[in-house]
């Protein structure tokens, strides 16, 4: 009996751990290119090549209407600021940003989005 008792209150501890661990891990799942969304928070508006663009939390969007388009970083967009987030790089002796897969360089106070 006390082997059971003191087995049942071994996995309640590593349960208890387990489930702590699991509160702290935040996923966020992002929107695939051309998908429809409604809202965007806080937009900064970039116009590349008389088209507007809006970026927001790292997402490239495109106005359709009343609603935004995901889309494609188009290569050459310039932006002020990245998330937090992002990954510092060297690539080939250059140093890079990655953010969601789309790669900037560091030009004087802007971000362009390059190919790597």
């Amino acid at each position: 009996m006390k082997t059971l008792k003191s087995i049942l209150i071994t996995l309640l501890i590593l349960g208890s751990f387990s489930m702590a661990n699991a509160q702290r891990t935040v996923v966020r799942v992002y929107p695939k290119h051309g998908t429809v969304v409604k809202t965007v928070n806080n937009p900064s508006v970039v116009v590349h090549n008389k088209t507007n663009f809006y970026f927001a939390d790292g997402v490239w969007y495109r106005a359709r209407g009343r609603n935004y388009v995901v889309a494609a970083a188009p290569v050459g967009i310039k932006v002020r600021r990245l998330p937090r987030t992002r990954s510092v790089v060297v690539v080939n002796g250059r140093r890079l940003y990655k953010y969601r897969g789309v790669w900037y360089k560091r030009t004087g106070r802007n971000y362009v989005v390059v190919n790597v």
